[in-house]
């Protein structure tokens, strides 16, 4: 009789337990499966409005995996309490570990906070010719942690995102317009309106020079051997090179058909004869 009783008392012990957890797991699984179907919403979700805000193909999938993986976090501490394990205890290991990760990693994380602003902000674009805090160059890809350059003479440049978002960033491809400045120094005998005259000439006929916004020839300085004029044409982006090397050319060739001087640096040496 005291087998029977003490074996009824052990079943009913097991039907308890194995009710309690099976609710229990139950419950957790049905978290993890709405958690799960809520998580991957999320994620198409934020791809989905990144790619309609025009944010990098780059950074889309980044973000929507951070945003699911934060998402499964938050359904496995719910999971956890479902269980009565002492989740606060558990986040707090979570946040100090992310401290000491954080702290570890400072630099790269920097430069990957750069490098989403980069991708988010766009000042410049692949292809483009940038001068990054002094590193001057066109624009090969741009990543999460660093931008590659390919400078004008073909040398790969590698930038950290740290180091481009926190100082200037000049972007000469950006304006489909560009200002070229010239200073051209003519003899102080030179009659001043025939030099302006010839200048005008040449630069209007070169057919890359833009007629609006106009062409700024003025004369800027008297200098120690010559007088200076500034010669300002704007033309498209994509010409400014060629326009400048070809109108050096013309109007050192041009001034001096015309009559005109093109000085350079001299000194006169006056010897006396000793007595």
């Amino acid at each position: 009789m005291l087998e029977d009783l003490q074996a009824s008392g052990a079943l009913d012990a097991i039907i308890a337990t194995v009710t309690t957890y099976g609710v229990k797991v139950l419950g957790a699984v049905a978290v993890l499966m709405v958690g799960r179907i809520v998580a991957g919403g999320l994620r198409r979700s934020v791809g989905r409005t990144l790619e309609k805000q025009g944010v990098d193909a780059t950074l889309t999938p980044f973000i929507s995996s951070m945003v699911y993986w934060l998402a499964m976090v938050v359904v496995l501490i719910a999971v956890l309490t479902l269980f009565g394990v002492n989740t606060a205890s558990l986040v707090a290991v979570l946040g100090a570990a992310s401290l000491a990760v954080g702290l570890a990693l400072q630099g790269t994380l920097a430069n990957f906070a750069a490098g989403v602003m980069l991708l988010i902000f766009r000042p410049f674009r692949v292809g483009d010719l940038v001068d990054l805090g002094g590193t001057e160059g066109v624009v090969e890809a741009i990543g999460v942690f660093s931008t590659s350059l390919n400078s004008l003479d073909n040398i790969r440049i590698i930038v950290p995102n740290g180091e481009v978002y926190g100082k200037t960033i000049k972007n000469y491809s950006a304006n489909e317009t560009r200002r070229v400045d010239m200073v051209v120094g003519v003899g102080y005998g030179d009659d001043l309106t025939m030099i302006r005259e010839t200048i005008t000439r040449i630069v209007k006929a070169d057919a890359r020079v833009l007629s609006e916004p106009a062409p700024d020839i003025e004369v800027v300085e008297m200098a120690d051997s010559s007088v200076n004029f500034v010669v300002r044409p704007w033309v498209k982006t994509d010409d400014y090179w060629p326009v400048r090397f070809a109108l050096t050319e013309a109007l050192k060739t041009g001034i001096e058909a015309a009559g005109g001087n093109i000085p350079f640096p001299q000194r006169d040496i006056h010897l006396h004869q000793a007595s």
